[in-house]
């Protein structure tokens, strides 16, 4: 049986995801969509609420498992006993990161394989930080995350304020 594992920040989920990790779960037994909770970088949402956002994101797919995970994948994976990771590629710069990634999981752990797979067209151009800025300029995301998500992301930049997470995104604003 193949268990792969879908690990990311999620801050937050948006539809690129939620396709990435649909499409993955044709392709394996069973598959876990990881939430790393200490990424090093800035993030809008906690750890528990990124995991509260994931899990509704797949209420309706009891067959996706949604944890959340700390330190290295290749460790995670072990604990799960999982043979893969999976990772999404947007665009070629993906490609060269991912990749370096790959390599290194590689080193850590030759047991365990990534599985890269093509978003689909319709988000290609989609990132968190995308989403992140749209909201925070009071655009309609709606047509990028799910409802629940969209609302998580009204009530956080309220409560943020002008002290929000701009300093971190690239600017939409031109």
């Amino acid at each position: 049986m193949a268990r792969a594992v879908f690990p990311g920040t999620f801050d937050p989920i948006h539809y690129g995801h939620i396709d990435i990790a649909l499409r993955a779960k044709r392709l394996f037994d069973e598959l876990i969509v990881a939430v790393y909770d200490r990424p090093l970088k800035s993030l809008l949402f906690s750890p528990e609420e990124r995991l509260q956002l994931v899990q509704r994101a797949f209420a309706d797919h009891p067959e996706i498992q949604v944890t959340v995970f700390s330190g290295l994948i290749v460790n995670f994976c072990r604990q799960v006993q999982a043979q893969v990771i999976v990772r999404g590629l947007r665009v070629f710069s993906d490609f060269e990161h991912e990749f370096r990634m790959a390599l290194a999981n590689h080193r850590l752990a030759p047991e365990i394989d990534v599985v890269a797979l093509i978003t689909s067209e319709e988000h290609s151009f989609l990132t968190g930080t995308t989403v992140r800025e749209i909201a925070s300029l009071n655009g309609d995301v709606s047509s990028l995350v799910p409802p629940h998500v969209a609302q998580a992301l009204t009530r956080r930049l309220r409560e943020v304020g002008d002290d929000g997470p701009g300093s971190t995104m690239t600017s939409l604003r031109d």
